[in-house]
């Protein structure tokens, strides 16, 4: 192995994390001693035209050369990229690494003056909660489950296909969920995002029925200002879930508009008359009834929906509620319908109001396929990165030939025929490298990384077993951007799709709990938590063979080494990692987690890494 020159984002290369337009900001190419780099150019495209800027030694650490140049913030979104020549000729340096050929603009780094997101995101550690799911309180069983509900006790199985899957009624709710905070606590997260709180007629809640209250069936309107108040004396966050696609056909605008072609709320939708006359119809999500599509092109939709002093996206936001953001459902499909293309004046508005009403509002958008082209453009602060995450995670980590459960059918979150396929950590880098290549640093670090979801299978159905699952969640928190979890994951519950995974919380079944997958998972969250460079270091990967992967998060606080193994495999000899911590200076690496012998590093300064798998490790140099 050998360090290749490298960039990235973090503030070890970009020091001013939050530029602002017009300022000349220094960036900095880490470049290993004996390298064949004699100069270093820096190239931006102000204005859309390229130009060169002549980089200098900025000092030499270790074994390490850095290069300064000085970049200016021309534009919101300003391209950069190095050229790096030697006596061999010369390479390029973007995002997605070196090449030795000419590339387009859309793979530079990029630096963006756009308000950033609010300081608390990247730090969150956040905990997923369907709520029909999670917890009863003892008021619950007061409520009289509505018409369209088909009742369960909480030990009934889930049904993940089929007419009666969106109707199963548990009869969670915000009280239940209030009382089980201590549960929260032990496990070490710090931010609660809840699926949707609105009336509804189905268990999931985004077919919504209005936005002006909270579905009595969860205690209503005091019921979140209750769990707000608990979270918020606990220094935690609340983020709630918002539908800007669609509403449910049970919505009160949408009735009016179907009731009447002259109501002010027909505009609200789309609504199309057949020319041999017949009975109107309308889009909706994926063809699904249900979900009617909102038409963004409308300006009535626009106050109701955003601008208005008491809007819906405001009223949640301030107080007594006082939710800390928003997660925006289906946001890729939002504004997007034939020629209508609204997206991005959509994100670009309702981060305006959210800003407005409360300066540290999240507004986080769904994307479930390449995100890339919506980010970086003043909307969503980040997305939830399943294709540049739990894809490919999945695919490396998924139960192979010959292991137990390795023929249980396993759809794909991302559509794709055939179902989830085994990969090996090559595809795998490959994968987490293209997508993060095409976004800004400050968009990959804000955006949420997830094993899993109410929209997926479980991270234990797909890896098979809580060995393989710990190095999942090793990944989780190791790598940049945010760490969301599904409740349940950390207690190994399974579910082979979204619907079935929605699977209650086993409070009053121990049998059903696996503690050690829960111990692991308060460990990492804790390392996580306590360690500032797997929060802010930047990323640079230093090994890949089928199965393993090793990277390094390094930060001006010190460097991290990371081991993910899928399986056992010989050692791992690594040299020339940087030599500004205790392996460089003779000392052992003390091992953080995974329980490994301290790294001792050989007369060279080389390093040798367990075979032992699965297994996660960690270090710090």
């Amino acid at each position: 192995m050998s360090l290749s020159p490298h960039h990235d984002g973090s503030a070890l290369y970009v020091p001013e994390q939050e530029p602002a337009l017009g300022q000349t900001v220094p960036v900095f190419v880490r470049v290993p001693e004996g390298t064949d780099v004699r100069q270093v150019h820096v190239r931006t495209t102000g204005d859309g035209e390229p130009r060169f800027v002549e980089a200098t030694v900025d000092r030499r650490d270790g074994h390490d050369v850095w290069w300064r140049a000085d970049v200016e913030v021309r534009n919101p979104v300003s391209n950069y990229r190095f050229l790096l020549t030697g006596a061999t000729g010369y390479r390029w340096l973007n995002a997605a690494g070196q090449v030795d050929h000419d590339v387009p603009d859309h793979g530079d780094f990029r630096l963006v003056s756009h308000a950033p997101p609010p300081a608390w995101a990247r730090d969150a550690l956040i905990y997923q909660i369907f709520p029909d799911r999670f917890a009863r309180s003892a008021a619950a069983d007061g409520r009289t489950p509505p018409d369209w509900a088909v009742p369960c006790d909480w030990d009934t199985p889930v049904i993940g296909y089929g007419p009666q899957t969106p109707r199963q009624f548990y009869g969670g709710d915000l009280d239940g969920i209030t009382g089980r905070l201590d549960h929260l606590d032990r496990l070490g997260v710090d931010t609660v995002y809840l699926t949707p709180i609105f009336p509804a007629r189905s268990n999931h809640r985004y077919d919504a029925a209005g936005f002006d209250t909270v579905d009595p069936l969860l205690g209503g309107d005091a019921a979140l200002v209750r769990l707000a108040d608990a979270v918020r004396a606990r220094g935690w966050r609340l983020i709630g879930d918002i539908t800007s696609n669609h509403t449910g056909d049970a919505h009160e605008w949408f009735t009016r508009a179907l009731a009447d072609a002259d109501a002010p709320e027909r505009e609200l939708y789309y609504f199309d008359v057949p020319t041999g006359g017949g009975e109107p119809t309308y889009e909706s999500w994926n063809g699904v009834r249900s979900l009617p599509k909102l038409n963004w092109g409308s300006a009535e939709l626009r106050r109701r929906f955003a601008t208005d002093p008491d809007s819906l996206l405001r009223r949640w936001l301030r107080p007594p509620y006082g939710l800390d953001g928003w997660r925006v459902d289906v946001a890729n499909m939002t504004g997007r319908r034939g020629a209508d293309a609204y997206t991005h004046e959509v994100a670009r508005l309702l981060r305006e109001v959210v800003a407005q009403t409360r300066a540290d509002g999240l507004l986080l958008a769904e994307h479930g396929h390449d995100h890339t082209g919506d980010l970086d453009r003043d909307g969503w602060h980040g997305t939830m990165n399943y294709v540049g995450f739990t894809d490919p995670v999945w695919s490396w980590l998924r139960t192979g030939p010959g292991d137990a459960g390795d023929e249980v059918p396993l759809p794909n979150f991302l559509g794709t025929p055939g179902g989830v396929r085994r990969r090996d950590a090559h595809a795998v880098l490959a994968t987490m490298n293209s997508f993060r290549s095409l976004v800004s640093w400050r968009s990959y670090v804000h955006s949420w990384q997830l094993l899993g979801s109410h929209d997926s299978a479980r991270i234990r159905t797909v890896v098979g077993d809580a060995a393989r699952q710990e190095v999942a969640a090793g990944l989780l928190v190791t790598l940049p951007g945010t760490p969301v979890i599904f409740a349940g994951d950390e207690w190994g519950l399974t579910g082979g799709n979204g619907e079935g995974s929605r699977t209650p919380m086993p409070w009053d079944r121990p049998e059903r709990r696996d503690t050690g997958t829960f111990d692991a998972y308060r460990a990492l969250l804790a390392l996580r938590r306590g360690t500032p460079e797997l929060r802010h270091g930047g990323l640079r990967w230093v090994y890949a063979d089928a199965d393993t992967l090793v990277f390094l998060r390094e930060a001006t606080t010190g460097t991290v080494l990371v081991l993910a193994r899928r399986a056992a495999g010989p050692p791992v000899r690594l040299t020339g990692l940087p030599t500004t911590g205790s392996v460089g200076s003779g000392l052992a690496g003390e091992n953080l987690h995974g329980g490994a012998p301290a790294l001792r590093p050989a007369p060279d300064g080389g390093v040798t890494l367990p075979g032992d798998g699965p297994t996660f490790q960690v270090w710090r140099l």
